[in-house]
């Protein structure tokens, strides 16, 4: 492909989704960063099996194969495709591996993702290094735009984002086998004891929250704006394991005035009795993790909650989950920054405000006050789901290097618990 074929800007459809159009990342750099950031998700599997790489275990679980498509499917179809002479690599995949962009045309129905047993995981592999190849060279030989730029910089954390859903996935899969498989047969860290808990105190005031760094950030994110506080406190560390299973052991999941109406009810129907992931035994309760079944790490942080569940066990020790300005507030105080990429730790160093797990907070996922969807089908990406969800923050273990923030907003149903949730106590004063 000539240089003059690569110098693509994003049709109007696929307007890019950036805080700061004006900052220019370099494409050498942004090369880098690509290749390393697609290698991760090819490490992440390194010890699969294909057949591991093709169960769907619910409908919000999606295989292993499904996201190295997708992903790829994601440069392909708001990169890629925007060449002239770029040929696209099956016409399929336009469909399969569409995940919900309206704008771009049909997707196939996300919870039949664990019946597409072709194209094969080779196919697959084979589609990623055809994407990675003509990427690479739009990058090392093109004249990308700044816009372009800015699509593949959203690709890259889109990509990230997936990454942890991979391992979200894969541990709810290999959950469903009996034999209790590891997807790490090491042992995992143990935790230190657990310190007291004690509280950040805040006064009223106004607070500034949202983006406001030179890197990148989603839409979600912005535009920073004032947001008011009451007096309150903030728990400087997660809850334990050790602390949920009082609230266990308490009958906390047949005491109704604990629970919100629908958080009841889904213990109900689903038969909730403990997080998702712990077993009952002879000896006392275990709980599956990555490194297969283990004893309940005591001085750990419970994982695996949902919002339901965080809120119940709230009610239960007198106090109430954060809001994200209150978590954003504390986060910044204690010193990591607005829009500042936080390194994660090598262990689960879990009183910190990122690293550890995804915090539920008991704000409603809303736009920020003036928030725009961006035109044309990225505008999909964040702001058409802004309704009927709950907004955690934080990050957790298995968050990307450099991929966390104390402005990021993730958000998930309030029903949902195979993510790597956890909670942090607030009360009023």
């Amino acid at each position: 492909m000539s240089n003059g074929t690569m110098g693509v800007t994003p049709s109007k459809r696929f307007s890019p989704v950036t805080a700061n159009p004006d900052v220019r990342v370099e494409p050498g750099t942004l090369l880098r960063r690509y290749l390393s950031v697609r290698q991760h998700s090819l490490d992440l599997i390194a010890d699969l099996t294909a057949e591991d790489l093709q169960i769907q275990s619910m409908p919000d679980v999606s295989p292993g194969k499904w996201h190295l498509a997708h992903t790829s499917w994601f440069f392909e179809t708001f990169i890629l495709r925007e060449i002239d002479s770029y040929r696209v690599f099956d016409p399929s995949f336009e469909e399969l591996y569409n995940s919900y962009y309206n704008a771009v045309g049909p997707q196939f129905p996300r919870h039949r993702r664990g019946l597409i047993s072709r194209p094969d995981l080779p196919r697959v592999l084979a589609y990623r290094h055809h994407v990675d190849q003509q990427v690479s060279e739009l990058l090392e030989h093109g004249s990308p735009s700044a816009d372009t730029l800015a699509v593949i910089e959203l690709g890259l954390n889109h990509e990230q984002q997936h990454q942890e859903l991979m391992l979200m996935d894969i541990k709810h899969v290999l959950f469903q086998n009996p034999t209790w498989p590891a997807y790490k047969a090491v042992p995992p860290p143990a935790s230190p004891p657990a310190r007291p808990a004690s509280w950040l105190e805040v006064d009223t005031g106004e607070t500034q929250i949202g983006f406001d760094g030179d890197g990148f950030s989603f839409d979600n994110e912005l535009p920073r704006h004032p947001e008011l506080l009451t007096t309150h406190g903030l728990a400087d560390r997660l809850v334990t394991n050790a602390e949920y299973l009082e609230f266990v052991q308490d009958g906390g999941y047949r005491q109704s005035a604990l629970w919100l109406s629908d958080g009841w009810a889904t213990v109900q129907n689903d038969h909730w009795q403990a997080p998702l992931y712990w077993v009952q035994s002879d000896d006392g309760w275990q709980e599956f993790t990555l490194n297969g079944l283990q004893p309940l790490d005591l001085a750990g942080p419970v994982a695996h909650v949902s919002f339901y569940e965080a809120d119940a066990y709230a009610s239960w020790r007198g106090c109430r989950l954060p809001t994200e300005a209150e978590w954003e507030h504390s986060a910044h105080k204690a010193g990591q920054p607005h829009g500042t990429l936080v390194p994660l730790p090598a262990g689960p160093h879990w009183p910190q405000f990122t690293g550890a797990l995804w915090q539920w907070t008991r704000s409603a996922y809303q736009p920020y006050p003036g928030f725009e969807a961006p035109a044309g089908a990225l505008g999909e990406y964040n702001g058409k789901f802004m309704c009927s969800q709950m907004v955690l923050r934080g990050s957790s273990f298995a968050t990307p290097q450099g991929h966390a923030r104390t402005t990021y907003r993730n958000f998930f149903y309030p029903h949902q618990r195979w993510m790597f949730s956890g909670i942090r106590l607030a009360k009023s004063q």
